[in-house]
């Protein structure tokens, strides 16, 4: 049977039919979840492959190389699949995140909350949309850009920003 690899990264299957290690992604699996939760049009993915490296750890890389590679990284860190809810990580988010297009999972903030956001800090928000992981933007000149990623709680916008790229603004 095979099995994740911590030292290597393995091309997740195109679907369950072809998963050899148990529980693992799937390419189906992925690009249903970007489009199904955040509105991200599957032809976003026609140019991308997806890798797994140890368990519950996806990668996106802009092209193709065979698989198994044992390398240190390919591409970015993409999405934690591991627990009850997939988890889209910050550089997926800022790279990706202007593909969204769902209104319940995608939120604007203002410059004030932007700020907070950025600085790693927790808040209550008044919104309607759905709750668990959330595309967080702000808008720069006349466009909405992504910031990171939030976690909307019981009416609290909790920043995933990860501590060594908070900032105060």
């Amino acid at each position: 049977m095979a099995e994740n690899r911590p030292h290597r990264f393995d091309r997740l299957p195109a679907t369950p039919a072809e998963r050899e290690v148990p529980g693992r992604a799937t390419r189906e699996g992925v690009v249903d979840f970007w489009a199904e939760r955040y509105g991200v049009d599957p032809a976003v993915w026609d140019d991308y492959t997806f890798w797994e490296k140890g368990a519950d750890k996806v990668w996106a890389f802009a092209g193709d190389v065979p698989t198994p590679i044992e390398v240190e990284a390919l591409g970015m860190t993409f999405l934690r699949t591991g627990g009850e809810h997939w988890k889209p990580t910050t550089d997926a988010v800022q790279r990706f995140g202007r593909h969204a297009t769902a209104d319940d999972t995608v939120v604007d903030l203002s410059r004030e909350r932007a700020r907070h956001f950025l600085a790693g800090e927790d808040q209550e928000l008044d919104w309607d949309g759905d709750w668990g992981y959330l595309v967080v933007r702000h808008e720069f000149g006349r466009r909405a850009e992504p910031i990171g990623v939030g976690l909307f709680v019981h009416g609290e916008l909790r920043s995933q920003v990860p501590k060594g790229r908070r900032r105060k603004l």
